[in-house]
């Protein structure tokens, strides 16, 4: 049995979630755990027509529910007799919550918790990506929830999403009538005194600098809806933050509400046994008065309200500067003198950018100190005011690993805010709230490991994740941190698959693969110069394993030299921030994300980004990378990343690669779904001249590699057994305009090997002359057999072809290379060289002759028998 349930004394968001999800599981039954607010009582009783189909808990037996949907609320607290439910091991628990996590959650194996305005929001998107349809009775319901629960849309809290479901409802028929009639109800009389009393009571203090309000009223009986007076004098009197605190009976009511993120109210109530957003939240106090739970809030206030401090208190003046034609040497001469790690460079007067001492000396030992240190400095940086809000200046800094953040005031330069600088503030003890405190060195983003393991389980096949976990189990006999990492974990988090899995290892990496092939009746092939290993299992999927190493280049564009380094450093010298993630696999932390270098920001924001500006000096097969990621993944390159794309080329240092290395980046851009995107973005970057000068993009060789993509998606669509290199077909077509010559300049630069090299010609030179065939065939409209088309196009590799049917403008050729495709190749004699010897016919060249005289003849349809096979050799052979 399914049952949908929320919270006890539920309101109208519960029952739009209720109503959406009961569209995902329409078998289920709808269940109130406890009561309901006023609010919704009313609704029930002043209309008709609204009542959805509920069934009471008490007719239910719980013993009977295998599946439990929760909506706008994860808490056993809060679910009633549920809660029992809930805990069972055989009961499946899905969960759609839009409210942050707290102790105690219940966990989870399906549904959805994302922070909006409501959770009816989470459950209405999931119905409009799957095309489920709603009645405007459902619509209305549900926007009943996503009203209330976002003040008509006006909270902080509210989202883009929030906006979207609504516009999703009404264009389903959502009743804004009855909204307004039930979310923007007048005040009770009751409620009228009530929010009279708080009034007379308000006070504002200054806790760590922020204006907290508070007000309190003791009454003798209940009165509903307090969240709504909260509203109400926040708007009334323009307040910051606010709490209410009400005494009802034997229980006390708090309701807060903040506009401000140094207040997070949620926080602060979750200590009292509430909960809720940052910006809203409520709390039921018993065995409190009100002065003892008013009590409790002041002492919580120091401790949990942040203080306000703005960039003005923080930053360091005045400001040392660089004119933006010091060079590299003397860059770091200054540095040094100065003692900082990290200078703005200035240009007529301007701020134009940020050099940092690392920067410095990665390009000094790179032989590059005579050049301005405008080729490499950061050009991307925050602008901050004097009452720059701290946390801002924090976020930056930690969360997208800056070093240094200038503060202006209009349009000067009055002083900067360094790491070190915010280090010494976060140590002062001015944040008392130990959640506060961060790890400079690693960034946890936002994805916490059960939502990890959740993907995983989603979208890897079962024998995968307990691979993931078996290695795991390893790393943890041999006290080694295992981690898998890179495209990998990257894909995970995109939502895709990728059947690559690179597993690093601190410590001893090859030690570890063959301890787990000892265990696991796998294959070890080891590479001891380089600490990595593969793993072979019994069905051939292969693990990559590595131990934590780092790289450094000798000179721009060499193979690197590789050491043993911690994992911060072994990802430090990846391509791009997105390829940096690594996903711990040892049991006690299996499924965590650990992200030192903002690649989760990077995702989230679809941006390419290389991990400092010296990247595409020490490797400029990375450029390339740049474009293959980008144009796969359908992110962009970053400004400031595609400045030093545009430096490295400008730069020549694309002219110091190996030509097999530029061959191997530009074949898996070939063989990407999508090459042409990459392969125009390349031109627009200036690489293809890197292929051999003459190489442009022109209206013609852009036309034939359009067409290359129809004619492989419909060589791919007919299931034949060919093996089709498809970077081949692309390769010709890109090159098609360059002349004999300077296409063996080409092969030549790119160290294509002396085989593959005359294979290519041969391929290119067949192609062009069989097409200049067909095409004066059908120029000079003789009438072509379909023999003809059979002995042009034999021996001719699918590759050729491809292009043949690519490059041609004529649809008739087209029809020529489909028709041999389809059908004509797969044509032959029923006679045999031994049935033209029983003849009599001694062995030589004129068998072939005759066979492909009788093959001719079966192609145009002359005979169709053995029989009538036999007769025309004897004809041929005058045997008649």
């Amino acid at each position: 049995m399914d049952v949908i349930a929320t919270h006890v004394n539920a309101d109208f968001d519960c029952l739009g979630a209720m109503v959406a999800a009961k569209k995902l599981y329409p078998e289920a039954l709808m269940v109130f755990p406890g009561s309901q607010e006023k609010s919704m009582r009313d609704f029930f009783l002043k209309t008709t027509g609204y009542m959805p189909a509920l069934t009471r808990l008490k007719d239910i037996d719980p013993a009977q529910i295998s599946r439990l949907i929760l909506v706008d609320c994860r808490h056993t607290s809060r679910i009633g007799r549920l809660a029992e439910v809930a805990k069972r091991p055989d009961v499946e628990v899905h969960i759609y919550d839009h409210h942050p996590d707290s102790a105690g959650d219940i966990t989870k194996i399906g549904g959805e918790i994302r922070e909006c305005g409501s959770s009816t929001t989470i459950l209405t998107k999931i119905l409009m990506e799957k095309g489920i349809e709603v009645t405007p009775v459902e619509a209305t319901l549900m926007m009943l929830g996503i009203y209330e629960d976002t003040g008509n849309l006006t909270f902080p809290s509210t989202t883009v999403d929030d906006y979207g479901a609504a516009s999703w409802l009404l264009a389903h028929g959502a009743n804004l009538n009855v909204v307004a009639e039930f979310v923007s109800q007048e005040l009770t009389p009751e409620q009228v005194s009530l929010l009279n009393d708080l009034l007379h009571s308000l006070q504002t203090a200054s806790v760590n600098g922020v204006d907290i309000s508070l007000a309190h009223a003791s009454i003798d009986h209940y009165v509903g809806d307090v969240a709504v007076l909260a509203h109400m004098m926040r708007d009334m009197e323009n307040l910051e933050s606010l709490f209410i605190v009400v005494g009802m009976g034997e229980r006390v009511y708090i309701v807060a509400r903040s506009r401000i993120p140094e207040v997070d109210v949620g926080a602060i109530l979750r200590e009292l046994g509430g909960g809720g957003h940052a910006t809203a939240a409520s709390a039921t106090v018993r065995d409190h008065t009100v002065i003892q739970a008013l009590a409790r809030l002041k002492q919580l206030f120091p401790e949990w309200i942040n203080p306000k401090r703005t960039a003005g208190d923080l930053m360091s003046s005045p400001v040392k500067t660089l004119p933006v034609e010091t060079t590299i040497a003397e860059a770091r001469e200054l540095l040094t003198r100065y003692n900082v790690n990290s200078m703005p460079v200035i240009e007529g007067g301007g701020m134009v950018g940020i050099i940092s001492l690392r920067i410095v000396e990665k390009a000094l030992y790179h032989g590059l100190g005579s050049l301005s240190v405008s080729e490499y400095m950061h050009t991307e940086f925050m602008l901050a005011d004097p009452d720059t809000p701290i946390a801002v200046i924090q976020n930056y800094i930690v969360g997208q690993h800056r070093r240094l953040v200038p503060v202006f005031a209009g349009e000067d330069l009055v002083g900067v805010i360094t790491r070190t600088d915010l280090l010494r503030y976060m140590y002062s003890g001015m944040q008392h709230n130990a959640e506060a405190v961060y790890d400079l060195g690693r960034e946890n983003p936002p994805v916490r490991r059960r939502e990890v393991v959740h993907l995983m389980n989603k979208n890897l096949p079962r024998r995968v994740v307990d691979t993931l976990r078996e290695l795991g189990k390893v790393g943890d006999g041999l006290e080694l941190p295992v981690f898998a990492i890179g495209g990998f974990a990257r894909d995970l988090l995109l939502g895709g698959k990728n059947d690559d899995i690179d597993i690093t290892v601190e410590g001893d990496g090859i030690l570890f693969a063959e301890t787990f092939a000892a265990t696991h009746e796998c294959r070890v092939k080891s590479h001891a110069k380089f600490g990595t290993a593969v793993i072979v299992l019994p069905d051939g999927f292969k693990i990559d394993v590595a131990s934590t190493r780092l790289e450094f280049y000798e000179t721009p564009g060499a193979l690197p030299t590789v050491e043993r380094s911690s994992l911060k450093m072994d990802l430090y010298r990846r391509d791009f921030t997105i390829n940096t993630l690594a996903i711990q696999l040892n049991t006690a932390n299996f499924g965590l994300l650990i992200d030192y270098f903002g690649a989760y920001r990077d995702l989230r924001d679809k941006v390419i980004r290389v991990l400092h500006n010296l990247s595409f000096v020490e490797d400029p097969t990375r450029v390339f990378r740049a474009v293959r990621f980008e144009q796969r993944l359908g992110f962009q390159i970053a400004r400031h990343t595609e400045n030093l794309v545009r430096n490295a080329v400008k730069m020549g240092f694309l002219d110091k690669l190996g030509g097999r290395r530029l061959l191997n980046e530009l074949v898996i851009i070939l063989r990407e779904r999508e090459p042409v995107r990459a392969i125009l973005r390349m031109e627009s970057l200036g690489l293809l001249g890197f292929i051999h000068p003459d190489l442009t993009l022109e209206t013609e060789n852009l036309r034939v590699l359009d067409e290359v993509k129809k004619v492989v998606t419909w060589f791919e669509l007919l299931y034949q057994r060919d093996q089709v290199e498809t970077w081949v077909v692309y390769f010709l077509a890109l090159t098609s305009l360059l002349a004999d010559d300077a296409f063996f300049e080409m092969c030549t630069r790119l160290s294509v090997s002396e085989h593959y090299r005359e294979k290519l010609i041969d391929m290119r030179v067949h192609g062009e002359q069989m097409l200049a065939v067909m095409e004066r065939k059908v120029a000079g409209k003789k009438p072509v057999l379909r023999s003809n088309i059979y002995f042009w196009l034999r021996g001719l590799s699918p590759e050729v072809l491809l292009y043949i049917m690519a490059k041609t403008r004529r649809d008739e050729v087209r029809k020529f290379v489909s028709l041999y495709v389809t059908q004509l190749r797969e044509v032959t004699c029923m006679l045999t060289g031994d049935d033209l010897k029983a003849i009599g016919l001694p062995p030589g060249p004129r068998y072939r002759e005759i066979l492909d005289a009788v093959l001719s003849a079966r192609l145009n349809g002359e005979v169709s028998t053995r029989e009538e096979e036999s007769r025309l050799v004897k004809q041929m052979l005058n045997f008649v």
